[in-house]
């Protein structure tokens, strides 16, 4: 192999019924920090069916190109079609790096490309960067359930392919007037891969709001003391408009859903405001929520690592604090709708 073929930043962008996922314009944002340091450029790759309209938004959050590969087989994310469109268009253009966002689509979706390339893959990345010498992107990634961050090289191997937490990386602001060239490409033969039939699409109505989504978020932990008084955290994230995250040791005690989960082994967020409650704040749970804007703190430990990363901290009990501010709030904005 010769590295010197390979060349470009290349992002592979996730779109559910004609609707581009946050996640894809977060890497874009990333691809665009990337390819400055290598001084290259950003190849956005657009699968699916009739989806050219997408195509303005990707150059607007920093997509210096789209390749666009617009078919009725890619219409409904199959593993097949999609492995063997995207396996055709790096064997085409060659890019140095490719990252895909690691939702339920790029893992399923990336290793099996790896495969079909003969390259290596970096799974749940959460930082990612170019050394300056080698030109080579090192991947981070939480390793040994989160205990320590690994650093992983793909030297010796082309193109180099990573998938990227949700929420992890910023998304730019959009930019005003650009023109992004958009190229269609051909891929012959994408029906005729399909090894299964899709008969029937259920789609499960969330009515909770998802967590990387919210503005406002009121997490729980162990400190909150069993599954009874998670209501607490509802009515105060009603009251402040928001929705109710949590820790890893409360998911794994069964009193909140895996999808509510923060931190490395669950979601990385980046709220308004984030309100921890009966939350130590061990540096797997800090790793997916510090980079909020504001951050308030309940923990009866003032000696609870929590209160490091606060930008407001309460030394208390949440089950007794949780109620008074709850009212504070609704009787505040109960005041002003009132003036």
């Amino acid at each position: 192999m010769n590295k010197q073929d390979y060349n470009g930043v290349m992002i592979v962008v996730q779109q559910m019924d004609n609707r581009i996922s946050g996640v894809s314009y977060e890497l874009i944002g990333k691809g665009k920090e990337l390819a400055e340091a290598l001084r290259t450029e950003v190849t956005a790759v657009l699968l699916g069916y009739e989806v050219e309209s997408l195509c303005a938004a990707l150059g607007k959050y920093g997509a210096d190109r789209v390749l666009m590969v617009d078919d009725p087989a890619l219409e409904t994310y199959m593993t097949e079609p999609y492995a063997r469109a995207m396996a055709a268009i790096i064997e085409r253009f060659k890019p140095e790096i490719v990252l895909f966002g690691a939702t339920a689509i790029g893992r399923d979706l990336a290793p099996r490309l790896s495969a079909r390339v003969h390259t290596g893959l970096t799974a749940d990345c959460t930082k990612l960067e170019i050394d300056p010498e080698t030109r080579d992107l090192m991947m981070t990634r939480p390793a040994f359930g989160g205990n320590i961050m690994a650093t992983i090289l793909c030297s010796n191997h082309r193109p180099q392919m990573a998938t990227v937490r949700p929420g992890v990386m910023r998304r730019i602001a959009p930019l005003e007037s650009v023109e992004c060239p958009v190229e269609r490409v051909r891929v012959d033969g994408l029906a005729e891969g399909k090894n299964v039939e899709i008969l029937e699409i259920v789609k499960k109505e969330n009515k909770r709001q998802d967590i990387q989504e919210a503005k406002v978020l009121v997490s729980g932990g162990r400190g909150m003391g069993g599954p009874e008084n998670f209501s607490m955290l509802e009515k105060l994230a009603d009251a402040l408009g928001g929705t109710v995250s949590s820790s890893r040791a409360s998911v794994d005690a069964g009193w909140a859903e895996k999808d509510r989960q923060v931190g490395q082994t669950g979601k990385t967020v980046r709220p308004n405001l984030y309100i921890a409650c009966g939350i130590s704040g061990a540096i797997q749970h800090l790793a997916g929520m510090e980079e909020s804007d504001v951050i308030v703190a309940i923990n009866k430990d003032p000696a609870a690592p929590i209160f490091d990363v606060a930008d407001f901290g309460v030394v208390g009990d949440a089950l007794k604090i949780l109620p008074l501010l709850t009212e504070s709030i609704k009787a505040i904005r109960a005041e002003k709708k009132g003036a």
